[in-house]
Order: structure tokens, then sequence, then C-alpha cells
């Protein structure tokens, strides 16, 4: 009667550790379990680095929107004005402003004025986005206040403005200049509305991180933009911050019971979470396209323990003659099919970790022999691919490879378990 042994015993690991460091003239790995060892450490190590890229895209997209807009708008919903004129301008806005800060959750509230108008600087014009704003609320903009490179210093924002590094690199303007804002909504004549035009001094420059922020985006003083728009007295909007932006969807409510039900919001997932969840939607069907990858590298592992099975049937035949059970040799010839697919899932997380890591210098050389323009902020609307390596996200793709690899290994481990020893041994 075959003797039990001990499931994982030494006895055992022994065994698979022979076949594992034999010589392949002796029936040990063959070159298919070597093929599927890179495959699985390149499909691991892919998985981790598109996983930590999504990671990191995702939480740079939204901290550069939350960092330089406002979490929450709100605006008045159409009415008429003293004048008998339809209007959307907030007239109490610092009423407004006061009665929003104090909202649970909310940390911030201030009064904008916005418009659209040409800058121009010589020959050289560019369309920009004009935010008013008073000089201690726009210190409070984390992008702006704190960006990742600026000149200038905030403190000279009150006798001059602010722009974005986009838009001094199209007008050529840098501290100190001079350039002019042309609005088409300007002063009424009796031979029409002339384009009121002003001129002012650039004393701040930044780069907020966002590519269509930096490239529009001039902050001018709130008291100068309610004169420059004929906008005295009013406010278009009051830009909200709140301390936990993700949970956006239960300040809506108190916010504008706060102001009553003239007032109107906008959020911050309402302008991108469409771009958000298509996003979540192509992680996921890229999170299922290399788990494929993966499960095709796992494959390979069937191939070389089919092969080493056949090489060691007189071997098999031999243990089973000597007492060996069916469970042990599966036992035996598991280990050898799982110790590679656990070691090319470290190899991956190894790669996987250490690419997402040094993915700035990696992605530089990538950028310089590929002659530049790799990665277009025009058009992804940060300047660079950021990673974030997430334990969540390498435990993933850990349990997913030692799944897969563990399960196509029990096929042939099952096949050597119940060979016949006599049928072994015949030709022998």
């Amino acid at each position: 009667m075959a003797k039990s042994t001990a499931p994982f015993s030494r006895f055992e690991w022994m065994i698979a550790w022979r076949y594992l460091r034999a010589r392949r003239a002796e029936g040990g790995v063959s070159v298919m379990t070597w093929i599927s060892l890179v495959g699985i450490t390149l499909a691991v190590a892919a998985l981790i680095i598109t996983l930590a890229v999504r990671t990191g895209f995702r939480e740079e997209f939204v901290d550069t929107i939350l960092g330089a807009n406002a979490h929450v708008t709100v605006y008045s919903r159409m009415h008429i004005n003293e004048t008998g004129q339809a209007s959307r301008g907030v007239e109490d806005y610092d009423l407004w402003a006061e009665r929003i800060a104090g909202v649970p959750g909310v940390t911030r509230a201030a009064p904008l004025v916005k418009g659209q108008v040409m800058a121009n600087k010589g020959a050289t014009n560019a369309g920009v986005q004009i935010f008013g704003i008073r000089p201690a609320d726009l210190a409070t903009i984390p992008r702006i206040a704190n960006p990742d490179d600026s000149i200038g210093s905030l403190d000279d924002f009150g006798r001059g403005i602010a722009i974005g590094s986009g838009v001094a690199r199209e007008l050529g303007v840098s501290l100190g200049d001079r350039i002019r804002l042309i609005s088409p909504d300007g002063v009424k004549t009796a031979f029409g509305t002339t384009p009121r035009v002003n001129a002012y001094e650039v004393v701040y420059i930044f780069t907020a991180g966002r590519w269509d922020i930096d490239q529009t985006r001039v902050y001018l003083p709130f008291d100068e933009a309610q004169s420059f728009f004929n906008k005295e007295g009013l406010a278009d909007e009051i830009e909200v911050m709140v301390s936990e932006p993700e949970e956006i969807d239960r300040l809506t409510g108190p916010i504008v019971a706060a102001v009553g039900q003239t007032a109107a919001i906008w959020t911050w997932q309402d302008s991108a979470g469409s771009f958000l969840r298509a996003l979540e939607m192509e992680d996921n069907v890229m999170f299922v396209i290399l788990s494929v990858l993966v499960l095709i590298a796992s494959m390979n592992i069937i191939s070389g323990l089919v092969m080493l099975v056949k090489n060691k049937g007189r071997d098999i035949g031999i243990l089973r003659t000597m007492g060996l059970t069916e469970g042990s040799v599966l036992r035996v010839f598991f280990l050898v099919g799982a110790s590679t697919g656990l070691v090319g899932t470290a190899f991956g997380v190894v790669l996987g970790v250490l690419f997402a890591v040094y993915i700035d210098p990696i992605f530089a050389v990538v950028d310089f022999f590929s002659g530049g323009g790799v990665w277009d902020p025009s058009v992804r609307g940060i300047y660079n691919l950021p990673a974030k390596v997430e334990l969540a996200d390498v435990g993933s793709a850990v349990a997913l490879s030692l799944t897969l690899s563990f399960l196509v290994t029990l096929f042939p481990a099952r096949r050597a378990a119940r060979m016949n020893p006599v049928e072994a041994l015949r030709y022998e």
C-alpha cells in the first residue's frame, strides 16, 4: 500500500527542486518553462505599470482640477435686475459668500467676475479668460499660490495682473511688461459700442500644471474686473472650495439652502465627471486585456510541465512503485510549475515597480529617441506621464498572476499523478 506523506513535505520539495535545477539533457526545466517565466514577468510588470499610470494620471488630473478651479460654482438663475434687464449676475455677492462659507465642510467662498477677452502685446494676440478675484482669495488657490513654477509675487497682485505661463509664452512677455486686454463689450456711444482697452502690468506668472489653465487664464483684481466688464456691484458667480471634494454631492443641498432657491450650482464632477467615467471604463478594459496576457503567459507553464512529465515518466513509475502516493506526485509537479509562476511574479513586481518609480527618466529617453512630441500636453491636459504605485494595485496583480499560475499547473500535475507506474516502466 502506498505510504501517505504530509502535504508539501520536505521530501516533495526536494524532488521538485531537483527537477527544477536538473540539466536539460536530464529532463529538467525546458525552454518552454523559461519562456513562461519571462512571459509572466513581463505580463505582471505591464499590469503593475498600467495600474500605476492609471492611478497617477487620475490623481494628477483631479489634483490640477481641484487645485486651480472651484469645487462648486454658485451662480444666480436668470432674473430681472433693478434696471429691468434680464441678468444672471449676483448682486449680494458678499452676503452669498458669507453664508456659503458658513456651511460645514466649505473652506472658502469668493465672488468672481469672469469674461473672455483678447490679450495683446505688440503684434501678438491671444484669447484669454479673465478671472476677477480679490488678492486675499487668490492667495488661497493652491495651484496658483503654490504652483509647480512661478515668477514674481502675489503680494503685488493688487497693482497688476497674474497670468499663466502659457499666456506669457504666447505673448512673449515677462515680469514688468504691460499687456493690453481688449473687450468687445466696451463704452456705448451714439455711433455704437467701442471696444474697451486697458493696459496692465504683469506682476506674477504661474505654472499651475494644467495646460489649458496655463495657456488661457489671467487673474485681474476684483474691483478692476468689475469696472472693465461694466459689472459694477455685480459678481458672475461664487467660487467655493470644500474640504472633501470627492464628497461634493452631500454639500450641494446645504449650499443652495444657504443662499436660497434663486441659486444654481455647478460642481467639478459635473464638468469633469464624464471624462473620469470614461477613464474608469478604459482602465477596466485595460485591466481585462492585461489579465488575458497574464493568462497566456501562465498557459506556457502547461507546455513546460507536459514536457517535464514526459521526460520524467520513468522516475514517476519508480517513485510510485516505491510507495509514493498520487497526491505526492501531484504536489511535486505542482511545486515545479507553481515555482515558475511565483518567481516570474516576483521578478514582474520588481520590474514593474522600478519602471513606475523611474518612469520620468525612462519616458525622457523614449521621447529623446523618438524626436520629441510623444506627450502632447494640449491633448492630455497635463505636462508629463505620472505614475503612482499603490499597494492595492500591486496586490491585485500578484493575486491574479499567482492564481492563474497555480490553476494552470494543476492540469499537467494531475496527469503526472494519474500516470500508471506499469505503463511508465514498460519500455524502460
